[in-house]
């Protein structure tokens, strides 16, 4: 499945998908973008083939600079709010594992989409940063999740002041999980992604499944999923493939 680059460029092929914000060079979000990132979201949350989403802009200068100011306006920000808020819970609870790949601007609604991603690999020139108090608004959504990310103190840094932190910061505070030359972001992206994709297709969804869970129950409860999960993946063959596997020093071979 291709889907032509108008806003968005969606590629599957596989196991995976490359999900392209494709608005250059700083890869805005207007309306029709995100109305049209919710419905490819929304295609992806129905294919139960895929287990993995790459997400990224387009070009070098921004993963994206965030939604469109003059949709923050008049008739055109409930619209946008709507559609915004859906992509980001439909990449959020994806079932595939996630992972954006970052480089140059990511700001505002670009923050909040990469923050919806399980992983997180960026380049050193990127910069990070929720910017909507300098237009008057609040940053919402996945903002949400910034005080257990990084903490009270540097959540409220990043809210209040609306200023962008480097890579380096990000990658201190937990914003992201690895900080790579630019000409390297590529190579490591790929690395993670093959990596990914040599695991149990099932173990790999079912801790997905934990992380989504852990993160809106008590401990009790995330602990009793847990052990269900690992039930669910032993009424499969694929723990024993993956055992043998190792043993015989040789790379798994999965149905």
């Amino acid at each position: 499945m291709t889907l032509p680059a108008v806003g968005i460029g969606l590629h599957r092929e596989g196991r995976m998908a490359t999900l392209t914000l494709s608005r250059p060079p700083l890869n805005i979000l207007d309306l029709a973008t995100l109305q049209q990132l919710e419905r490819g979201l929304g295609a992806l949350t129905r294919d139960p083939g895929l287990d993995l989403l790459v997400v990224r802009g387009a070009g070098e200068r921004a993963f994206s600079a965030g939604v469109a100011v003059h949709d923050h306006v008049g008739d055109r920000i409930g619209p946008a709010l709507s559609a915004f808020h859906g992509a980001v819970r439909q990449l959020r609870d994806l079932d595939a594992i996630t992972l954006a790949c970052v480089r140059g601007h990511c700001l505002g609604g670009g923050l909040e989409l990469a923050l919806a991603c399980d992983l997180v690999v960026a380049s050193e020139d990127a910069s990070f940063g929720l910017p909507e108090i300098r237009i008057g608004v609040p940053s919402v959504i996945e903002a949400a999740l910034l005080p257990g990310m990084v903490g009270p103190a540097r959540a409220a840094e990043i809210l209040l002041l609306g200023a962008p932190v480097t890579a380096a910061q990000a990658l201190e505070w937990g914003l992201v999980n690895r900080v790579v030359p630019p000409s390297e972001l590529e190579a490591v992206t790929q690395g993670l992604v093959e990596s990914i994709l040599t695991f149990a297709p099932t173990a790999v969804r079912l801790q997905k499944e934990l992380i989504v869970r852990w993160r809106n129950t008590d401990l009790r409860t995330a602990i009793e999923s847990g052990i269900n999960a690992f039930a669910q993946c032993y009424a499969t063959a694929e723990p024993r493939e993956a055992m043998l596997a190792y043993l015989e020093k040789r790379k798994p071979r999965f149905a």
